[in-house]
């Protein structure tokens, strides 16, 4: 008794605990579901969450089994982990000539005729070694864990060849191994057809053949992902596509509906975990995803790197959706990455409840990626905790991103 109760820490007082506990998995989300704890605390062992309670309470405890505590004496509201369901951020190079371009009136298909585009993102990403495409990544999750996330999906997608598709996830494996930002790796190998192959179906072809065994033989991810647009794969290549990797073992994922339907047909269709983008959905496609019970990730970070409209969130959750809010971050159309600013301005334009916007970049977000330990503060989750320099959890939106979280911790380890 007395060995195992040795590593067992307490946490607090806390002025506010939002546990993230308790809410429905889909649909709207009034503020009063919410589950705000007063002057509570938080009990961890093991990296995982074993009491959330009143924090006399649980500090009486601890006297009476000499737990270790870590007290604090500022306010601060605490949440768990932010967890961005949706990234790009291991890449090469800059586009910020595309970003000036975009902004001066220049057409995507100019800016790409110019030399931009995805294809300047993978041919500086083919240039990079797995050590600099490594540093580049540690740099970009340095930043992502000291704004409050803790988990985070990256893709691959840049590399668009077998052997540059492998360096991209084992550059993400081996920052994964070390970083304190957890990282969930997914094959994107289908961002678009790559420029040595004129025919898409022989190059999935070949992604299916040569490169999805090598990365369920080297244990580089579990995911894939695929882009259905007219400037990348067709409906029917998708869907032949994504069941065989289906049938190989991966969970599936869609960027869909960007700037056209029919992504979101897919997404059903194969029984993704979630369909990304989603701007051009419209009640149809909200139907669909609903019924197949597919989550609907909505990336702000794009809308505002390509100056267009939101997904329609609001309409979203009125329809029945799970509704995870993530980031995009990329070097081409969302280069800011910062998620809770993003979720703020989404849930101010799009008129979202404060449990809404919250529950979509946690709760929510882990869904998305089937992540049933992450994004609450309640008994057997991860102790990945954030605590904000505030008494009042309002004040995290109100500041619309501005509000950065004082502490951070993965697995009950402040990082």
């Amino acid at each position: 008794m007395e060995a195992s109760v040795a590593t067992h820490t307490l946490y607090g007082p806390f002025s506010q605990i939002l546990t993230m506990a308790d809410l429905p998995d889909a649909g709207p989300i009034a503020d009063e579901a919410l589950q705000v704890l007063e002057n509570a605390g938080v009990l961890v062992s093991g990296g995982k969450i074993i009491r959330v309670d009143d924090y006399i309470r649980l500090s009486q405890e601890a006297e009476q089994y000499d737990y270790a505590v870590e007290p604090f004496e500022e306010p601060m509201v605490l949440l768990p982990g932010l967890i961005d369901a949706h990234t790009h951020i291991c890449f090469a190079g800059s586009r910020a000539n595309d970003y000036a371009m975009r902004v001066a009136g220049k057409s995507y298909l100019e800016i790409a005729r110019s030399g931009g585009g995805i294809l300047d993102s993978v041919r500086k990403t083919r240039e990079a070694t797995v050590i600099e495409l490594v540093e580049l990544l540690k740099q970009r999750c340095d930043r992502h864990l000291r704004e409050g996330v803790t988990t985070c999906e990256v893709k691959s997608g840049y590399g668009l060849s077998v052997d540059d598709e492998l360096k991209m996830l084992e550059a993400i494996q081996l920052v994964n191994k070390h970083h304190p930002l957890e990282l969930v790796p997914t094959c994107l190998a289908a961002h678009m057809r790559p420029p040595e192959f004129t025919d898409s179906k022989a190059y999935l072809r070949t992604v299916l053949d040569e490169l999805l065994p090598a990365i369920k033989e080297k244990n580089l991810a579990s995911r894939v992902d695929i882009f259905i647009e007219d400037t990348a794969f067709t409906e029917k290549e998708s869907v032949e596509y994504l069941l065989e990797a289906k049938k190989a073992g991966f969970d599936l994922t869609v960027h869909a509906d960007q700037f056209s339907t029919g992504g979101s047909r897919v997404a059903a269709e194969v029984g993704a975990l979630s369909a990304d983008h989603l701007e051009a959905s419209s009640d149809a496609e909200i139907d669909l995803l609903r019924n197949a019970g597919v989550v609907a990730t909505v990336l702000p970070g794009a809308s505002l790197g390509l100056g267009m409209h939101y997904a329609s969130a609001r309409k979203m959750l009125d329809g029945g959706l799970c509704l995870a809010i993530a980031t995009d971050w990329n070097p081409g159309s969302a280069p800011m990455g910062d998620l809770l600013m993003q979720a703020a301005l989404l849930g101010a334009a799009e008129k979202l409840t404060t449990a809404e916007t919250l529950a979509a970049i946690t709760t929510r977000a882990a869904r998305a990626l089937n992540l049933p330990d992450k994004g609450q503060l309640a008994k057997g989750f991860a102790a990945d905790m954030i605590a904000f320099p505030t008494a009042d959890y309002k004040e995290i939106l109100y500041f619309q991103g501005k509000l950065k979280p004082h502490k951070v911790w993965k697995n009950g380890q402040e990082v």
